[in-house]
């Protein structure tokens, strides 16, 4: 597998997001994630997802390290400081799982887990939960969800994925900044691009939504069935805070507060006046909502 590494120079004079960066292998890769808070407090593991990295939490960890909590952002392979496959046929839904188990679970070996996914965050965070209940705590679910292939996709995401697919060219800063109701400021902007110098490096940004399943035979069909089952079965705490104008999303917020028995009984917030990067949006608000969940609903002993 060729792996490319963004020069750390890229990462100079980010906005609001001087947290040291750290590093685990996993197998033949370099993860690379930031942390805010206590060393022991408890841990909070933030996902993000396509096209984005870190960098999108970086409103949200101040609050949860004022909170007390342990903040860990991680980039996924392909994206922001981690190394990136630089074939896209090096990505696989398996693969994208498997490299963050190790990190949480292997290298950081972290218990008494709240995950917070959005986007492809979710999609992995929901998977280890599924797979891996006894390590966690507490789900927040964030504008996110877990396809099987069963039910169709909307049609914006759909258009989504064929624009990823087929442009000669891709801006990442403009994805995310569709993604967003804020405009976005040119420091924050090229942020988002930091992480991939030129075309090689973005393997993982076109091959994310491919991905996703879209039919019942998908090769991650069966594995994110599976998940479901546990999921309803799932009865510790399960949040879901979602923004109120994401149409990627918007229809899995009801789906995981009827599937999961650990949504029952708790406040789901509606997150205003946000789109798809609710972190972009409203990430101080994200903060205080995740920081008011943990402390609403203490870890089972």
């Amino acid at each position: 597998m060729k792996v490319l590494r963004t020069p750390d120079d890229r990462f100079a004079d980010l906005p609001d997001f001087g947290y040291p960066p750290r590093y685990a292998d996993v197998g033949d890769l370099r993860l690379a994630y930031v942390e805010a808070g206590p060393a022991d407090g408890e841990p909070v593991l933030l996902l993000h997802g396509e096209p984005s990295w870190s960098f999108l939490y970086r409103k949200v960890m101040p609050v949860l390290a004022d909170a007390g909590l342990r903040a860990i952002a991680a980039d996924l392979a392909g994206f922001g400081r981690s190394d990136k496959p630089a074939d896209p046929g090096d990505h696989s839904f398996a693969r994208h799982v498997e490299w963050i188990r190790a990190l949480a679970f292997d290298r950081l070996d972290l218990h008494g887990l709240t995950i917070v996914g959005q986007d492809w965050g979710g999609l992995i965070g929901l998977r280890l939960v599924a797979e891996h209940r006894d390590r966690f705590a507490r789900v927040v679910a964030a504008n996110t969800g877990l396809p099987t292939g069963d039910q169709p996709m909307p049609d914006v995401w759909l258009r989504f994925r064929e624009v990823v697919r087929t442009a000669p060219t891709l801006s990442v800063s403009r994805l995310v900044q569709s993604g967003c109701q804020t405009r976005l400021p040119p420091e924050v902007l090229a942020a988002y691009e930091a992480p991939f110098p030129d075309p090689s490096f973005a393997a993982a940004v076109r091959a994310m939504p491919g991905l996703v399943p879209t039919s019942p035979d998908d090769p991650a069909s069966e594995a994110n069935r599976a998940a479901w089952r546990q999921l309803a079965t799932w009865d510790k705490p399960f949040l879901v805070a979602f923004s109120d104008r994401d149409p990627i999303t918007g229809a899995m917020g009801p789906v995981l507060k009827q599937t999961v028995p650990g949504a029952a009984g708790i406040d789901h917030p509606l997150i205003t006046g946000a789109g798809h990067f609710l972190q972009e949006d409203a990430g101080e608000r994200l903060g205080a909502v995740i920081a008011d969940f943990i402390r609403a609903h203490p870890a089972r002993p």
